[in-house]
């Protein structure tokens, strides 16, 4: 059979740009090019050890700072905005409370649920902090070297050992049993084809990090006084001059962590490369097999890029086939204009970024109603996203549409015309919807995942997406996983105790077949996964239509219908066979005759390949 003509002359002309894409990335590792990413949030993921469960005693330290004697571990099947009987009897708000709640989350969890997340089909983790601290989030970090007790095994033994080092001198430490256990949780990653790689947070500690404290107790003889931007140190004979420091963001929570123009002090940086080297190759033998795969960097743009090149060096001298992914935030909130990540995608910092980005440009096509991108100013987007970056760069950043950072992309489309990641939850937005999406919402879900999987770049799927859930910005994007084989109270209350309907709450087995076709033919077909995009003009209003090629593999072209009504659309004759060949529709599993008007429903995507 022979292939149309429009399509073999438009797959010869990205030959070079192939060649080109192969060659100008060789800094970056082969294997995360258009890889499907799946990030974990670990204390909402999966409770596999309740024995490890936190206590009173864990959480201390930790945002809102009270710390009710009654405090029990939520249950994971509970609705999410019921407050519990201790919970009520603080006479807090829900999201005071928030910060209170444990549910249990662990390593062994994740462990349990590897077989889940394989036949799912991603390729790469993404683990939130792990590291040991109060909070339920990780980002206030008490130390780098050792991983969060409660998600270990052992709680109490890992803080016998803490007690027998000296958290300064890396000759000291010691393997706790939560630190054996993630490294179990690698092992078993690494075995299923899988690579996993972890968060860095390397801007700013929490107040009960080792350093710091010993700040607090020793003030300007301390031997860590310079990593830290003071304020003011202790006067004991004048109560009114207090100990004062700068926090992130001025939250004191966080001290910020001095930097000068090479990037955080050098005891800092020091401390920096041994935690490193430990995790990237915990034998310390040269061989990298046994440690992470890489590295998530935290509020990146707010740390000096000569320190992330420095960075890079140093993880690349471990392992070459390391990736490096920077959080970019996407807005510059005093200019109100999106952040460019081209100077740190050059090939000596970063290898890809959180692309925000995106998400902005695909919320405003498909789901915003005021101020919609039209067809062709998506395609600008898009092709503005590329803009100052190598060639074909574009493939190694992470394409999420949510995050533990936003609401989830269901309650996005159920929330519109908002500017991304603002006014996102009901604390925030006393109109935020926090119902279950209905039928037409789903529709829009569908097609957004579609193109997620579609578009140029690495597929991030955050946890419980495929499984249908929703929920606001933080907290209200931190529930507890959804799984299949537990059952869970239906959602009927409101934190602020206004009326709404009785969701119910449930794995969605649909929901998890589409992510899973769309996995499948991200890492199969050669087009979505490495190819070039190529937009095409505007047929029918609201329609996108694009092919990915790459050589020597099968063109795919994608057809998206952005619209609530129902279209035809007629393919251009260039594309036909000369014969009486069809082309396949990968997502139906069909022929399709383009030589007929192609109807599409509302919101729907067709992918169609020439066979």
């Amino acid at each position: 059979m022979r292939f149309n003509t429009g399509i073999i002359l438009l797959a010869l002309a990205w030959v070079a740009m192939g060649l080109l894409v192969q060659h100008g990335q060789a800094s970056a590792p082969e294997w995360a090019q258009g890889v499907v990413w799946y990030q974990i949030f670990p204390e909402r993921f999966a409770n596999g050890d309740t024995a490890n469960d936190p206590t009173l005693q864990d959480i201390q330290g930790s945002w809102p700072h009270f710390y009710p004697q009654d405090w029990q571990i939520i249950p994971w099947t509970s609705d999410w905005y019921a407050l519990q009987p201790w919970e009520a009897r603080t006479g807090k708000d829900f999201y005071t409370l928030a910060g209170l709640r444990r549910y249990g989350g662990d390593l062994q969890g994740i462990i349990d649920r590897l077989d889940y997340l394989q036949a799912l089909g991603v390729e790469a983790l993404y683990l939130n902090p792990i590291f040991e601290s109060p909070s339920l989030h990780k980002y206030d970090a008490t130390m780098y070297h050792h991983v969060d007790n409660n998600f270990g095994p052992d709680p109490e033994g890992d803080r016998r050992i803490w007690a027998q080092e000296d958290p300064g001198n890396p000759a000291t430490w010691q393997w706790t049993a939560a630190d054996r256990l993630f490294l179990k949780l690698i092992q078993e990653v690494h075995r299923r084809g899988m690579k996993i790689i972890i968060d860095g947070v390397f801007n700013h500690v929490g107040n009960t990090f080792w350093a710091f404290r010993d700040v607090q107790k020793n003030q300007q003889q301390s031997r860590y006084a310079d990593w830290f931007t003071i304020y003011r140190w202790d006067d004991p004979t004048t109560p009114e001059n207090e100990f004062d420091y700068a926090g992130w963001y001025g939250v004191k929570e966080l001290p910020e962590i001095r930097e000068t123009a090479e990037g955080p002090v050098e005891g800092f940086r020091e401390h920096v490369w041994a935690i490193v080297r430990r995790w990237m190759d915990p034998n310390g033998d040269g061989d990298p097999s046994d440690g992470i795969d890489g590295w998530r960097l935290d509020v990146a743009e707010k740390v000096s890029i000569q320190f992330w090149r420095e960075f890079r060096k140093r993880v690349k001298a471990i392992n070459p086939e390391a990736y490096i992914v920077g959080e970019l935030f996407w807005e510059d909130w005093e200019k109100n204009q999106l952040i460019h990540p081209a100077p740190w995608l050059q090939g000596d910092v970063f290898d890809g970024v959180m692309n925000y980005r995106f998400a902005v440009a695909l919320k405003r096509f498909v789901i915003d109603t005021r101020n919609r991108l039209s067809v062709a100013a998506f395609q600008d987007s898009m092709r503005a996203l590329e803009q100052g970056l190598p060639d074909g760069r574009i493939h190694w950043l992470q394409n999420l549409m949510d995050s533990h950072d936003t609401d989830r992309l269901a309650s996005q489309i159920q929330n519109p015309d908002r500017w991304y990641d603002h006014r996102a939850n009901p604390a925030q937005n006393p109109d935020y919807d926090v119902r279950r999406p209905g039928t037409e919402e789903w529709q829009k879900f569908k097609l957004i995942v579609a193109l997620q999987f579609t578009l140029p770049g690495a597929p991030m799927v955050y946890y419980g997406d495929e499984a249908g859930m929703w929920g606001g910005d933080d907290p209200d994007c931190r529930k507890p996983m959804v799984w299949p084989d537990m059952q869970y109270q239906p959602e009927s209350h409101h934190p602020f105790g206004k009326p709404r309907p009785v969701d119910s709450v449930r794995f969605d087995a649909a929901i998890f077949r589409w992510y899973q076709k769309l996995i499948h033919l991200k890492k199969t077909e050669k087009s979505l996964r490495k190819g070039s995009v190529h937009f095409l003009p505007e047929k029918e209003p609201g329609v996108l239509m694009f092919t990915r090629t790459f050589p020597g593999a099968l063109p795919v072209l994608v057809i998206a219908n952005s619209t609530p009504k129902r279209v035809s659309v007629t393919l251009r004759s260039d594309w036909h066979t000369d014969d009486s060949g069809q082309w396949w529709d990968l997502l139906a599993d069909k022929a399709v005759n383009p030589r007929k008007s192609i109807r599409m429903a509302p919101w729907e995507v067709r992918l169609l390949q020439p066979r």
